[in-house]
């Protein structure tokens, strides 16, 4: 569920450029990478996860894309189009040399069962909301109308046209990173296997996956013949290894094995000046929640207690010591500007999740005496990373020392069975994440919403739900303020409680060249080459 979202601004951009010398035979030389833990799906229509999400973008394209700089660009369509209708009606004409890894051409058809397939509520993807501005998006989901009524539709092979019922500022983030085609043939010859492992779906990218069975810890990339720009892929090839251990990672990379790969913590702190380590802030936001479910975690006392006992400021300084940013509020930096004088909302509207444990001891004690309890325990559920075992570790020790009668337990496990805890409600205290691929508030702020699949607190926030709502109906200025109330309130109420803004420091081999992170994007291996 980490999922991991438009006008991109140059100032939010990463850019690495690594030169070396290098031998002619280094051109041809493989790429090795790691990835922080198993994906769960290759399917685009149900992936929850930000490892599921890393194999997609880098064997998936889009209407758009974002090329070797950054710059959101026409992928599979021909051009980046301006919408007609007030804003509400896309119409798309697609490449013509654009195929599947199968050497079967990309089709209008493609997108419209990828996207009905997505809304279909019996497919229960976890980000369906994405397309909650496409026109009968409300009553597809709700099972009112079949899901061929939804705001798409192939007007010929190579002709696609979408209506939606409001107007999107971020929409054209949408069509690069979320909007993606699936191959109809193969999801009809598959069903629901499509996508769980490599052999299980086709892939329209710059690679296609090769080797991963749904379970292994090692699998490849191999360049797509197919692909239209396939000659300016310069790595045939890119080997890809799960490596949950930061120490693995780090002799990997430090013996020649891996070229690129992420370290956190202490790591990043005593190895700051290492010129092969680059770091930046990403688009996500790590939170806890608690199930409202359950009576002993039903309780706003309780939530405010444990956000009011956790130094932010300590979590990523101390604990984390990677460059992540405490959080402010619930939305995270340089994710929208106030239209009348540019500057960034999470600063614009200040700190709004204090440290205070006098107050925290306060609503652990209001808590206590709302339940009758003397003495709680209560677990923490994390994934089984070093960074979300050292941010548990934390969160337990600081509530420990300072309330009273409660035992905290932590229980670390992969995530795929985090995520499949989540959707059974089997858990008492929740540690999270949330990427996006667009810059725009409206996205964590609806984490909280009532009829967001993801809001697996359960808790039901009507003014939250409305001030959600208005702000759909509105743009500019008045959007703007209306999501800052929105802001407020998921605070005031502490729906879910924001931790930290994380950031990513990758270790990268010093003769590779082409590697762009930014805030909402990960480095594209298609663009990546040897020097």
């Amino acid at each position: 569920m980490k999922h991991k979202t438009l006008a991109l601004s140059m100032t939010l951009l990463m850019g690495l450029t690594l030169s070396a010398c290098g031998t002619a035979a280094a051109h041809h030389k493989s790429l090795n990478v790691t990835l922080p833990d198993e994906p769960a799906t290759v399917d685009p229509n149900t992936a929850y996860d930000t490892n599921s999400a890393s194999l997609i973008s880098q064997t998936m394209e889009g209407l758009y894309k974002y090329n070797g700089k950054n710059q959101l660009v026409a992928g599979v369509a021909t051009k980046v189009v301006k919408p007609t209708n007030g804003g509400k009606t896309y119409t798309f004409t697609l490449r013509k040399d654009a195929e599947w890894s199968n050497g079967k051409p990309v089709t209008a058809n493609d997108f419209v069962t990828s996207f009905r397939r997505t809304v279909d509520p019996k497919t229960k993807a976890q980000f369906a909301s994405v397309y909650d501005s496409f026109k009968n998006f409300a009553a597809v989901q709700a099972g009112k109308l079949s899901p061929n009524k939804l705001g798409v539709k192939a007007l010929n092979t190579h002709k696609l046209q979408i209506q939606l019922s409001r107007p999107v500022p971020y929409f054209n983030g949408l069509v690069a990173t979320k909007y993606l085609p699936i191959n109809t043939a193969a999801v009809k010859k598959y069903g629901k296997k499509f996508g769980t492992n490599a052999e299980s779906s086709v892939y329209n990218g710059p690679y296609k996956l090769v080797g991963w069975t749904g379970s292994n810890s090692a699998w490849h990339y191999v360049k797509n013949p197919y692909y239209y720009n396939a000659k300016n892929v310069k790595i045939a090839k890119v080997n890809v290894s799960v490596a949950k251990d930061q120490n693995t990672a780090v002799n990997l990379f430090k013996g020649g094995k891996v070229d690129v790969t992420t370290v956190t913590g202490q790591y990043v702190r005593q190895n700051k000046n290492d010129d092969e380590m680059h770091t930046h802030l990403t688009g996500r936001v790590n939170y806890l929640y608690f199930n409202n479910k359950r009576k002993k975690t039903n309780s706003e006392n309780l939530r405010k207690a444990m956000s009011m006992v956790i130094n932010r400021k300590t979590l990523t300084d101390s604990v984390l010591q990677d460059g992540s940013k405490p959080m402010l509020s619930a939305v995270r930096l340089n994710d929208q500007k106030d239209p009348a004088n540019g500057k960034d909302m999470a600063q614009q509207v200040g700190n709004l999740l204090p440290y205070n444990v006098d107050q925290a001891k306060k609503y652990w004690q209001a808590y206590l005496k709302e339940t009758g309890q003397k003495n709680v325990t209560l677990n923490l559920l994390t994934d089984d990373t070093d960074q979300d075992k050292h941010t548990g570790e934390y969160l337990q020790s600081a509530a420990q020392k300072a309330f009273k009668g409660l035992e905290v337990t932590v229980t670390s496990i992969p995530h795929a069975q985090h995520v499949a805890r989540d959707f059974a409600g089997t858990f008492d205290m929740n540690l999270t994440g949330w990427s996006t691929n667009w810059l725009d508030s409206s996205d964590f702020l609806g984490l909280a919403a009532s009829s967001n699949q993801v809001n697996f607190t359960h808790l039901k926030d009507a003014k939250l739900d409305s001030l959600l709502n208005e702000s759909n109906s509105l743009t500019g200025q008045a959007r703007y303020d209306k999501l800052v109330a929105a802001d407020k309130q998921l605070v005031n109420n502490m729906d879910y409680v924001p931790l930290y803004q994380p950031a990513t420091a990758n270790l990268i081999n010093k003769k590779l060249s082409g590697l762009k992170f930014s805030l909402i994007q990960d480095a594209q291996y298609q663009y990546a080459y040897w020097k």
